[in-house]
């Protein structure tokens, strides 16, 4: 048999191995919309959905618009979440593609696909809510249309491009990096500088104004709360810390999975050796790619020893950069990449269906159900007593939830409460009243600082009781608790007034 024929034969079956991990991984994901529980960020985007508004203190709406619409079609389940953000990253995936397609050859465009589909960001993105959900769509079809107004010469387009820009902004604030990375490419690309004076270009601006006109309009209307609290207020918290650095490497290598992640270092830094800083010689299509993806990517890695940058926060770039990198990477890297990413999703499996390795936070999937069910027997002996918790938004939100009735945030005890603090609650109403107050522990072994806590309730109530704890427990073993106190005799604070 002649080296070529074996050549054929090994990729034969590279490619049945990658089909059947790419099953597996699809399968698990599948699985695990009706599998795994509820996060707190599920519950407190459908928290949103339930106060419609035209934006909301942490973000824009568009995570609001997904959680009420698969909602109100499904029913309060947790499943209907979940749901939601598996079709709309499906639909991400799709889009993706059909802008791989229009710089690689179909060949190429498919390894891109199976990259992205491979990275555990789809999976948080199907899995978890958040307003990257809807963000990576609005952010990949906008540079679809971008591309066809620019590359394909349809200028008609750029007014898609305006309108699909403000969606991507209606759900996240990164989105502004768009008509940045756009204008940046203008000025670099001299071929193209010329639609800096078109009239369509400022036709999309027009456009991308008017769409995100509803965040303007609420802004405006609670003191640019929303705008204040993303920017100036953020910078309060920046702290020098070098080690940060390592801890971005750390969680962007692991939502990519390693191969990938250091796969786009190796050839970032090829590229750095070969063009410098002469971004003329780069080609257009290449320069466009990077314009999106550079500057969210470099841009929060020389941030990260001032500030903690989130693990979702550069997801948006990878949409390009995947796309970028696919130039090079071959059947090797992506038969190393679905090896990395089916051990991680079985991984990931075992850990939702047995939970072997507790999480000590609140951001787990693990015994909220249980704290629902318990929570309604309690709140049973107690008809008259309104509930609330004081971890900002987690457990009240998950509360909210199970129970279907309005249960209260820290706003109770005067702190600031996220978007709790701007749905109209007037807590004079609820002055004199009896109260349950839900704690949670992030250790279920120790409880000293929470029991600490309950010094902060009294100022506000007569006086405070511990009730039995509620225990939730998983083939036999303790995995939540939640201490439970009745505090009597409500005294709002007096800002409320």
């Amino acid at each position: 048999m002649n080296e070529s024929s074996t050549n054929l034969i090994g990729y034969t079956k590279t490619d049945r191995w990658i089909f059947s991990a790419v099953c597996i991984i699809a399968l698990l994901r599948i699985s695990c919309i009706w599998l795994m529980g509820l996060m707190p960020q599920d519950a407190y985007y459908y928290f949103y959905g339930q106060h419609p508004a035209l934006s909301y203190f942490d973000h824009p709406p568009a995570v609001a618009w997904l959680t009420r619409i698969f909602t109100t079609i499904f029913g309060r389940h947790a499943f209907a979440i979940k749901l939601g953000d598996t079709v709309v990253t499906m639909l991400t995936v799709w889009t993706f593609y059909v802008l791989a397609k229009k710089f690689l050859s179909l060949h190429r465009s498919w390894n891109a696909l199976l990259l992205l589909f491979s990275t555990l960001m789809v999976t948080i993105l199907s899995l978890v809510t958040t307003p990257d959900v809807p963000l990576m769509l609005f952010w990949t079809v906008s540079l679809i249309c971008l591309y066809k107004a620019i590359f394909e010469d349809k200028p008609q387009w750029w007014i898609w491009t305006g309108l699909a820009m403000g969606l991507a902004f209606d759900s996240k604030y990164t989105a502004v990096l768009l008509p940045m990375g756009t204008v940046l490419f203008l000025l670099l690309s001299g071929r193209n500088r010329r639609w800096l004076i078109s009239p369509w270009f400022y036709g999309a601006v027009v456009v991308f104004v008017l769409a995100i006109s509803p965040v303007i309009i609420w802004n405006v209307g609670n003191h640019f709360a929303s705008f204040r609290f993303q920017s100036s207020e953020r910078a309060h918290d920046i702290e020098v810390n070098w080690l940060d650095v390592l801890g971005v490497i750390g969680h962007q290598s692991a939502i990519l999975l390693p191969v990938l992640f250091f796969g786009i270092c190796y050839y970032l830094w090829k590229a750095l050796r070969r063009y410098g800083l002469r971004w003329w010689r780069v080609p257009d299509k290449e320069l466009w790619l990077l314009c999106y993806f550079l500057p969210l990517f470099l841009g929060f890695f020389l941030i990260s020893p001032l500030y903690w940058v989130k693990l979702n926060w550069m997801m948006p770039a990878y949409i390009t950069g995947i796309i970028w990198v696919s130039v090079w990477l071959g059947k090797r890297w992506l038969r190393w990449q679905y090896i990395f990413s089916l051990v991680v999703h079985l991984a990931l499996a075992v850990e939702i269906l047995f939970y072997p390795v507790p999480v000590k936070s609140d951001d787990t999937w693990a015994g909220w159900e249980g704290l629902g069910e318990q929570m309604q027997q309690v709140s049973s002996n107690y008809p008259a007593d309104f509930i609330f918790s004081a971890d900002d938004y987690k457990t009240s939100a998950m509360l909210n939830f199970y129970l279907g009735r309005m249960v209260y945030s820290q706003e109770i005890i005067g702190k600031r409460a996220l978007e709790f603090d701007f749905i109209g609650t007037d807590l004079n109403k609820l002055k004199g009243r009896n109260a349950l107050f839900i704690n949670s522990l992030t250790d279920v072994n120790d409880d000293t600082d929470e029991q600490a806590f309950v010094k902060e309730l009294q100022p506000f109530f007569s006086s405070i009781e511990q009730i039995p704890p509620i225990v939730v427990k998983q083939h036999g073993k303790v995995i939540r608790k939640f201490l439970v106190f009745r505090c009597m005799d409500y005294h709002p604070p007096e800002h409320s007034n």
